[in-house]
């Protein structure tokens, strides 16, 4: 059974907890609404220093079209063999390259261009037509990481109790979230996914993808339509804040998730709930443990309903068979993978694997 941790404690205290300190001095901003469209442009270019026998790298492209995001041409160059593919399940593009044993210097280079916004959700309007559930069954379905049953039934029937309707449910998902998960800067990339153990375990630290996927799990086990976004931020955030941005000269690192949830009249709706852990967590020198705090507090409520648009998705794909690949499947697919006769390089090793991705805004 899953208990409330003693953050929980501190985070729905509110006001009453809040010391005078210089984190919580200043107020902050964070309100992204839909306007303008930005046009940016990524570069991905992989290296492989050293490898044994034939080689294939995988590249994620931008495969994500929405009233969010507009996908653009990619180009790419490379001295192996090249070929665009897609994952027939999700829908993830991605740029598949396959190097001779004999090849010197391999590399592959690809280009995407693309469009973004802001996305707030307008509480005030229920307008949006009706998905199907044929549309909708797909996120509904349990992926390897992410069981709906056992501990995760539980969790979620217990975090929604009293809850009636869908938006109450995640209203309560996403504070459950928030108040009892955390950023733990030690774990390596953006996580694993493995929500099953981090219920079990208790150890309810971890990145975006064990986050925000939990997140998503536990709205799927309470039957409200649900999926993680994986993608990369791109240039920094509007609105000031360090840890919700991203540095165009050097992307490497940058790659996050986010996730959405569908709700009868609203549609898709953008949620966060990792990126209040972040904020919290990285956002100061302290760790603000309160979602009152004014650093923290309209991060919090902005992010239940959407997003800055200083990112790019690639994708909503779990469980990922990569064409070709021996190394089985990925949990999910928003970084440059490839292998060798060896095996799968670390894609968290981006120095030693030498990738390098690149962004930058195109102005109109």
């Amino acid at each position: 059974m899953t208990t409330i941790s003693r953050r929980h404690l501190l985070v729905t205290a509110g006001a009453a907890a809040l010391p005078a300190t210089a984190a919580l001095a200043q107020e902050r901003r964070f309100a992204p609404q839909p306007g303008n469209w930005r046009s940016f442009e990524v570069t991905t270019r992989v290296e492989i220093p050293v490898s044994s026998g034939v080689t294939r790298a995988w590249l994620p492209l931008p495969s994500v079209d929405d009233s969010w995001q507009r996908t653009g041409i990619s180009d790419f160059r490379s001295n192996g063999k090249a070929v665009l593919g897609t994952d027939p399940h999700y829908g993830a593009r991605f740029l598949q390259v396959e190097f001779a044993a004999s090849q010197a210097a391999p590399f592959a280079e690809l280009t995407s261009r693309f469009q973004t916004q802001d996305r707030a959700v307008d509480w005030s309007k229920k307008d949006e037509p009706a998905l199907s559930r044929a549309d909708l069954a797909p996120w509904l379905q349990p992926t390897e990481l992410m069981p709906l049953d056992g501990i995760v039934l539980r969790t979620a029937k217990q975090a929604t109790a009293g809850a009636t309707t869908d938006l109450e449910k995640v209203r309560k998902l996403y504070d459950w979230t928030v108040a009892n998960t955390y950023r733990e800067p030690k774990v390596r990339g953006c996580g694993t996914g493995d929500i099953k153990t981090m219920l079990e375990t208790g150890n309810m630290g971890g990145k975006c993808g064990d986050i925000n996927g939990l997140f998503v799990g536990l709205c799927r086990a309470a039957g409200i339509p649900a999926r993680d976004v994986y993608g990369i931020r791109l240039v920094p955030s509007a609105f000031g804040y360090k840890e919700l941005s991203g540095n165009p000269a050097s992307l490497k690192s940058a790659q996050h998730c986010r996730a959405e949830v569908y709700l009868t009249g609203y549609g898709w709706v953008a949620m966060d709930p990792a990126d209040v852990g972040k904020v919290m967590r990285l956002e100061t020198p302290e760790w603000i443990k309160t979602t009152a705090n004014p650093v923290v507090a309209p991060v919090n409520k902005a992010l239940f309903g959407g997003w800055e648009g200083n990112w790019l998705a690639f994708n909503r794909a779990h469980d990922v068979a990569l064409p070709g690949a021996t190394g089985g499947k990925l949990g999910f697919f928003m970084y440059p993978t490839a292998e060798d006769a060896k095996g799968r390089f670390d894609s968290l090793a981006p120095d030693d694997f030498k990738y390098t991705i690149t962004g930058r805004e195109i102005k109109a």
